[in-house]
């Protein structure tokens, strides 16, 4: 399964649009990680627990958008976009990563 944010894959024809598709993913943080990143806030510099945190959300994310691409029959998926959103306040943060894109199936 190829998986772009370019409008098209270089020597392929997209034959067919078979639609949009999507993944998104919400994991919770722990109070662990928020503590250590609210000295991360104060101090300066990144935050691992966190970035280790957004990168298993992303990853998840596309695996489920190209599961359903893979579903509909698609070859790839194109255009693909990735929205970030962090929700929650004092105690509780979760972190939600969203992937859309447009399955295809490709002519080469």
């Amino acid at each position: 399964m190829i998986l772009t944010t370019t409008d098209g894959v270089d020597g392929a024809t997209v034959s067919q649009y078979l639609g949009i598709v999507s993944g998104d993913t919400v994991l919770g943080t722990n109070i662990f990680s928020d503590f250590f990143a609210s000295i991360r806030d104060i101090v300066g510099g990144r935050s691992g627990s966190y970035e280790g945190k957004l990168q298993d959300a992303k990853d998840t994310a596309l695996k489920e958008m190209a599961e359903r691409a893979k579903n509909l029959g698609a070859d790839a998926v194109i255009g693909i976009d990735l929205d970030y959103h962090s929700i929650g306040g004092d105690n509780k943060t979760l972190l939600m990563v969203v992937a859309n894109g447009t399955a295809v199936k490709l002519a080469r």
